[in-house]
């Protein structure tokens, strides 16, 4: 792979992304949210891998899997109106499909075109599956981890918006109440992740998204979470309950460790 090539794929998501802006503003709100998104996980996974010294193929590869493993969202919510996988459709999948049928990869070698729509196709399960092929769990891992950095980004900036400038699709419809979900909760205690079907209040959101720390995989994504404080972001939207407190406590003692660097 050239870098070339990545140059196309920009060219060609920018011209696909664009096409599915409307004039509803709402929806273009929904739209921009994830054009913008990709950028930033284009970014992080350029970090993460360049920080792990992957080669330079391996560092195209990545960059790729990054720009199109949202490619299925555009399409999911223009048929959906919603991010939510549950009741619309699975988006990694969906994005697997979409390079598959446009064809949008040829040209690059069937290997690359491969790691790329398998990484796509899975960057969204609960776990990353059990691949046989190392270098199928390398890009997978590493783009979870890549995708996790910016959603945090997303829902810190999210909570701290008002709600006229709020894109609607991104709390997922949860209603925003002061309560939360001890089965939640209880999974920051135990390093353990939290699961959507669980999830009863945009608190439970917060909670969950903070368990996604026990997911990541490359110290470098540890270090950039801890440098921009993104967990305490996050927490000083919950309520400030003593329980919530231990909570938060196990999860920041854990990034602090794999990060590498000291908790202030």
């Amino acid at each position: 792979m050239q870098s070339r090539d990545l140059e196309k794929f920009k060219a060609w998501f920018t011209g696909y992304s664009q096409t599915f802006y409307t004039d509803d503003a709402e929806d273009n709100k929904n739209i921009g949210l994830k054009v913008r998104h990709t950028s930033f996980v284009c970014e992080n996974a350029v970090l993460i891998a360049r920080e792990e010294q992957m080669a330079d193929n391996n560092l195209l590869i990545a960059e790729t899997a990054a720009l199109f493993h949202d490619v299925g969202r555009f399409a999911q919510y223009a048929t959906y109106k919603t991010f939510r996988d549950s009741i619309s459709v699975n988006h990694g999948r969906l994005g697997a499909d979409i390079l598959r049928e446009k064809e949008v990869l040829a040209g690059i070698a069937l290997r690359e075109q491969e790691l790329i729509i398998n990484t796509v196709q899975f960057h969204n399960t609960f776990e990353v599956p059990a691949f046989e092929d190392k270098q199928k769990t390398l890009f997978s891992r590493l783009i979870r981890d890549a995708d996790k950095l910016d959603i945090w980004r997303v829902f810190v900036e999210y909570f701290h918006e008002p709600e006229d400038v709020q894109a609607s699709a991104v709390g997922l419809g949860l209603p925003d109440r002061p309560d939360y979900s001890q089965k939640v909760l209880s999974c920051l205690q135990k390093k353990t992740l939290a699961s959507l079907p669980d999830l009863k209040t945009l608190n439970d959101f917060k909670l969950m998204q903070l368990s996604w720390v026990y997911d990541l995989n490359f110290r470098p994504s540890f270090r950039l979470l801890a440098e921009r404080n993104l967990v305490h972001r996050i927490a000083s939207t919950l309520p400030q309950t003593e329980e919530i407190a231990e909570a938060l406590a196990v999860v920041e003692e854990f990034v602090s460790e794999k990060s590498g660097l000291k908790r202030h």
